[in-house]
């Protein structure tokens, strides 16, 4: 398997730290991409149309887009754990993971709206809706932090993701500081191996 990645992609470490957790990584090969949200990478288009990483390509030449889809194909490839199988645990570690996902995604938009756009181009309104998204995601995170424990699922990696994430891009929102419970959950999930071997540089 190949995978078309960016090292500080929180959508595409998801992946590969449910790849570690699976026993799985050493069976994918790496390929360094140039994505964007205006200049698209040509190589990532051939094989999805939205040029976006993480785009996994199996052996028979496949290619499989969207960090959700690619996590469900590596849980099914390694023989499941990391999704709960069907039933009420399961559907509550699909809405964490999108709460997770929606996260990132309006933390993605925040830095866009610096790193892409021009500064006369910029909308303070914008960015304070994608801020209040990513406060509204952290309290739902802060409120399920204490029955975490130690699990490792879709859920529990999303969010461990998601909070690296804001971490790496957006230092200032303070997030440990309005999120206690979730931050002494992160900072032991954060030590696992899979975590480490994944951190953006």
């Amino acid at each position: 398997m190949k995978l078309f990645y960016a090292k500080a992609s929180p959508f595409v470490r998801k992946v590969l730290v449910v790849a570690h957790e699976l026993g799985l990584f050493d069976r994918i090969e790496l390929l360094p991409a140039a994505a964007h949200p205006i200049n698209r990478d040509a190589t990532i288009r051939a094989q999805n149309p939205l040029g976006q990483v993480p785009t996994l390509i199996l052996d028979d030449g496949t290619a499989l887009a969207d960090s959700r889809v690619i996590c469900e194909y590596l849980d099914h490839l390694g023989g499941g754990g990391v999704f709960p199988a069907p039933g009420p645990a399961r559907w509550t570690a699909l809405v964490a993971q999108s709460t997770g996902d929606g996260l990132l995604d309006a933390a993605l938009l925040c830095v866009y709206e610096t790193r892409v756009r021009q500064e006369t181009e910029r909308s303070p309104a914008w960015v304070a809706g994608q801020r209040e998204k990513i406060g509204d995601a952290l309290a739902q995170i802060e409120a399920a932090a204490p029955g975490l424990g130690e699990r490792v699922d879709i859920a529990t990696i999303t969010y461990g993701c998601a909070l690296g994430y804001l971490d790496l891009r957006l230092p200032d929102l303070g997030w440990r500081g309005r999120a206690p419970a979730a931050a002494e959950w992160y900072a032991g999930f954060g030590e696992r191996p899979s975590m480490q071997a994944t951190r953006p540089e």
